[in-house]
């Protein structure tokens, strides 16, 4: 899927249910929310209207960066990291496995337990040398590894602000982006997210 526009990064800065019968390897475009736990505000501030990182913040936008390093069939679209949360679009060129899959719903809030019927499945589907594409609990749990173990690190050399047990909350929200007009509206959204942070339902 191609759009006319991709934004600058410099400038852009619940359960687990699963859309039924979804390849999530397959090529597509996601919008993800990641939350810090109990929603703490530890990323930076917002001052006039914009985000200002701190050092905590600019960590997370390095490993954001390296996702496309670490999983080569991604890429990386507009993105904002906020005092307590993370939006970012990922654009995932894995080849779709077979056929064409029924998708039910739009809105997915994911969990971090997987099924083992389908890790066993996707074990196969490798054995058998078909090329599946990264899927997107991956990629969001490897950043959150990254990130957090990072993140204690320099609270142990460094003092930076103590977290709760988990950097993160356990689940991410995705939503899959289907044509251009949805594309724009969400990049619209991840701009503007700054200007609108006392409104912001994520704002405590």
């Amino acid at each position: 899927m191609q759009f006319m526009t991709k934004y600058d990064p410099d400038i852009h800065h619940r359960r687990s249910i699963r859309l039924k019968n979804y390849d999530y390897s397959k090529s597509g475009l996601y919008f993800i929310t990641i939350c810090t736990q109990n929603r703490e505000c530890l990323f930076g501030k917002i001052v006039d209207g914009k985000m200002k990182l701190n050092v905590a913040g600019e960590m997370i936008k390095k490993w954001y960066n390296e996702l496309q390093n670490k999983f080569t069939d991604i890429e990386l679209d507009g993105y904002i990291i906020m005092p307590n949360h993370f939006h970012c679009i990922i654009v995932n060129n894995g080849d779709q496995i077979q056929g064409e899959h029924q998708i039910q719903g739009e809105h997915q809030i994911q969990g971090e337990d997987q099924k083992q019927g389908e890790d066993q499945k996707q074990g196969e589907d490798q054995k058998q040398g078909e090329h599946i594409g990264s899927p997107l609990r991956g990629i969001v749990q490897w950043f959150k590894t990254m990130t957090t173990n990072e993140y204690i690190r320099n609270v142990k050399q460094n003092g930076w602000k103590q977290f709760d047990k988990k950097l993160w909350q356990r689940n991410y929200y995705e939503h899959i982006i289907r044509n251009e007009e949805s594309y724009y509206k969400i990049s619209e959204y991840i701009i503007n997210n700054p200007i609108k942070w006392q409104d912001d339902k994520y704002f405590i």
